[in-house]
């Protein structure tokens, strides 16, 4: 009786590898899944790490500035890929945009609120690009998240379905036959739920550091359409651009 169950370990550990084909398939869509889901978390926080911590030198490199109109200038006119660069860019960009179209700087200021609704539909655009983009990705890890106990489960009920099956095929009920098919088909349940686990918690933080994010993107927006939106901005910004012409 002692030796029952180590041999029934051996025969389930065994049995995974030539146990029920749909099973077996299931374990390897289970460890494709679960790579995928590990390849997003690392990618995904790196991310968002690397995007934060740019955004709060830009934003300090920017409040330190004696002149933040032109530092702003300068910024936009650089190949920096930080969020909050790019988010210059774009409103520098809407506000050369509006100058062209408008002639002179001193005639464009007197129709400043138009400058501001420019300009304010250009960086709501340019914050809901970058979001979309950084939230790339954590549609995956939800759809894993909420798939994978499933698929698990489907290869469970397969597995046992399969156990009975070959128990009832050769008329014994002992431990040693019972327990590969049946071990399998459990190992199934496990796997799914050690796949969706991980992706269940880091689409959550994600969500909450995407959240954080997409706020440091306003919160800079409300600052630079105040800045932008100024004479002074318009007659450096179109000097500039005159410059570049």
């Amino acid at each position: 009786m002692s030796n029952e169950v180590p041999t029934a370990a051996i025969s389930m550990t065994a049995n995974l590898g030539h146990g029920d084909p749909i099973v077996t398939g299931v374990l390897y869509l289970l460890v494709v899944l679960s790579l995928v889901t590990w390849f997003l978390i690392v990618y995904k926080g790196l991310e968002l790490w690397r995007a934060r911590r740019a955004n709060e030198e830009y934003a300090k490199k920017f409040w330190d500035s004696p002149d933040a109109i032109e530092y702003l200038k300068n910024s936009a006119a650089s190949p920096d890929t930080c969020p909050l660069a790019r988010l210059t860019r774009n409103g520098v960009t809407a506000l050369e945009h509006y100058q062209s179209h408008h002639g002179d700087p001193a005639e464009a200021a007197k129709n400043l609120n138009n400058i501001a609704d420019a300009l304010t539909r250009a960086l709501r655009q340019a914050i809901q690009d970058q979001v979309t983009h950084v939230e790339a990705g954590l549609g995956t890890l939800a759809t894993i998240g909420n798939t994978a106990p499933f698929v698990g489960l489907f290869g469970t009920v397969i597995g046992i379905m399969s156990a009975l099956e070959g128990i009832a095929g050769s008329g014994s009920a002992d431990l040693n036959v019972v327990a590969g098919p049946i071990g399998e088909a459990l190992i199934a349940t496990a796997a799914g739920i050690a796949c969706a686990l991980p992706a269940v918690v880091a689409y959550n933080t994600f969500l909450r550091r995407l959240k954080v994010f997409g706020n440091a993107l306003d919160s800079f927006a409300y600052d630079l359409l105040s800045h932008l939106a100024s004479e002074r901005a318009l007659r450096a910004i179109a000097g500039h651009h005159r410059e570049n012409k």
